[in-house]
């Protein structure tokens, strides 16, 4: 991954803790690891609104399926799916955090290298 993600200070720690707490694969991991390096650190208040991040409802489409869909992304304490309130730690989330509208990211799941195009950001009131 070439671009530099853009994450809140908050947001880089959830994602370092995940990272130490070892709940993804080694390939996730080693993606994580190098984004994070390279990540900008900012405040909630700087961050533009095209920017995948919590508090975010972000529309994203799955390049391999072709299948398009809405999440809203919280806090994994706040998470609750039936209300579609996803934590930023699933594997959409991961994959595309940091990331702005129009970007396409790669991520490994447990089903193959899945490919999600960011095709909308807005932030949740």
């Amino acid at each position: 991954m070439t671009t530099n993600i853009i994450l809140t200070t908050g947001v880089y720690d959830l994602i370092k803790d995940h990272l130490r707490r070892k709940k993804v694969t080694a390939e996730q991991e080693d993606i994580l690891t190098q984004e994070l390096r390279h990540a900008e650190q900012i405040l909630r208040r700087d961050m533009a609104d095209n920017i995948v991040s919590v508090g975010k409802k972000v529309t994203i489409k799955e390049l391999n399926s072709n299948q398009e869909y809405q999440l809203n992304f919280v806090g994994p304490d706040k998470a609750k799916p039936k209300k579609n309130r996803h934590s930023i730690l699933m594997d959409e989330g991961l994959a595309t955090v940091g990331y702005k509208t129009g970007d396409v990211v790669e991520w490994p799941t447990i089903d193959g290298v899945k490919k999600y195009e960011i095709l909308n950001v807005e932030t949740v009131a």
